[in-house]
């Protein structure tokens, strides 16, 4: 096992090194530049079109809410990566990465918006199987770039390695669990496992409806909490943010446990656990986003402002101030993962951090792994199509996507992440491909939405529809 994770450490090391860094972080400039960073200033609008509009059900055609839709994005999104994503980074790039997940987030924005639009341009919907609109890479891979053989491929691909992603978050829940309520993790992965089936096998709209409920809820309850840490160390959070900003560009010695990272270090770990906590630029907005009702797909993309706000430069951030006002990074050197940030609201709370960390790990988890789930069954509806054999392969399918989850909780942290990251450079590699070769199509759209189709609503108008081309529906 130390040889085959150095292995895959060696190929991820190199895969996240500087030509990934440099591909996302100059994607988000180029296309920040080309929207003129609308999706970084236009605060009040994007917050009146996202949080602002959370309990409507939307306009225009589309199988959920937007706000709907958005909660599932943000399964995947607000979860592990926040919590055990951050302590691996500050473990491994120490503060500093922080910095770098903050770019990584700014700069992100537009990346997931364009993932956005995407999905909405390129989706179909599924009347005889399914009743519902969808979208994943293989959809834009066929109906955008007309690469139907890459399409297969690129299908089987996810749906076959998809779920190997969410060991990790079995992993922090077993080791949250375990270290909160001393609960042997045979009996935490029995009853994820029964309820995370019980609430796939519902489909899109038991999906969607369950985490519309509990997504905003155990956001604001973790920000909470969180925040009472910084008020408990109030004195400490300017030297906290100051070590952040500092480390980022110079190196940090090692202290007590703490070894020490290099800028190399801090900018390696802040971009990769970045992008796992918010999924800008893996293709995830493409699927989680297609099925919402909105009048124009640049509305729907101001979800990836909305996303990416509240998961990076929000959530993330309380958790990593956590970390660092309790010095739990540089006291507990042997702890790392979701376990670390549970240990850091011990200290900050005695017992009672730990049995909150415990349920609020356990909750962000289960909600991710359903998340994922949808995003993955999207592959196998490709592959069938609208047929009844797609009917018959997604029972088949939710019992195959629960298995790695449920076997392979056990297996080290370092190795789960390691396999994460593979995987998430994959799926980055492709999604700026699809960015990349369609973006006249996206700045069309884009540039139809403040142009054109805003100014006429706020002139009291009713705009038409942006016109596409025909996109195959079967």
């Amino acid at each position: 096992m130390d040889t085959i994770l150095n292995i895959l450490t060696a190929i991820s090391d190199f895969l996240w090194g500087t030509p990934m860094t440099i591909a996302l972080v100059g994607t988000g400039l180029y296309l920040s530049i080309k929207f003129k960073f609308r999706y970084i200033t236009k605060i009040k609008f994007h917050f009146q079109n996202t949080f602002g509009k959370m309990f409507k059900s939307g306009d225009g055609e589309g199988t959920v809410s937007g706000f709907a839709a958005a909660c599932t994005a943000m399964a995947n999104t607000i979860g592990v990566g926040n919590i055990g994503g951050v302590a691996t980074a500050i473990t491994m790039g120490g503060p500093g990465a922080i910095f770098w997940m903050w770019v990584s987030g700014l700069l992100g924005m537009s990346t997931k918006a364009c993932e956005i639009i995407l999905g909405q341009r390129y989706r179909v919907k599924y009347e005889n199987s399914m009743d519902e609109y969808l979208c994943d890479r293989s959809f834009v891979m066929k109906n955008a770039l007309g690469w139907k053989t890459g399409a297969i491929i690129l299908a089987v691909f996810c749906f076959v390695l998809g779920p190997w992603t969410c060991c990790v978050q079995t992993e922090s829940v077993t080791s949250s669990l375990l270290e909160g309520f001393n609960i042997n993790p045979k009996i935490s992965i029995i009853v994820l496992g029964i309820t995370c089936f019980a609430t796939i096998a519902g489909g899109l709209k038991r999906i969607s409806s369950i985490m519309e409920k509990v997504v905003p809820f155990m956001a604001m309850g973790y920000i909470i909490a969180g925040i009472g840490i910084l008020i408990l160390n109030i004195q400490n959070v300017p030297t906290a943010v100051g070590l952040i900003f500092k480390s980022a560009f110079t190196p940090m010695a090692g202290i007590g446990g703490f070894a020490g990272a290099t800028v190399k270090d801090a900018l390696r770990y802040g971009i990769a656990r970045g992008l796992y906590s918010n999924d800008a630029g893996t293709g995830y907005g493409i699927v989680a986003h297609a099925a919402g009702k909105t009048d124009h797909p640049v509305r729907q993309s101001s979800w990836g402002w909305g996303e990416v706000f509240l998961d990076t430069i929000v959530v993330c951030t309380v958790t990593a101030l956590s970390i660092l006002l309790t010095n739990s990074y540089i006291d507990y050197p042997d702890i790392t993962s979701a376990q670390l940030t549970t240990v850091a609201f011990k200290v900050a709370y005695g017992k009672f951090g730990g049995y909150f960390m415990a349920i609020a790990i356990a909750i962000f988890a289960w909600t991710t792994i359903i998340g994922m789930y949808y995003s993955c069954e999207k592959s196998v509806n490709y592959a069938f199509g609208d047929t009844k054999a797609n009917k018959i392969a997604r029972p088949f399918y939710m019992v195959y996507y629960m298995l790695p989850c449920l076997i392979f909780y056990n297996i080290k942290a370092d190795m789960l992440w390691a396999v994460t990251d593979l995987l998430s450079a994959a799926y980055v590699i492709i999604t700026l491909i699809f960015i990349y070769t369609k973006r006249k199509e996206i700045f069309r759209l884009f540039n139809d939405f403040w142009d054109r189709f805003i100014p006429a609503i706020n002139r009291g108008e009713h705009p038409e529809k942006v016109q596409y081309e025909t996109v195959e529906h079967k």
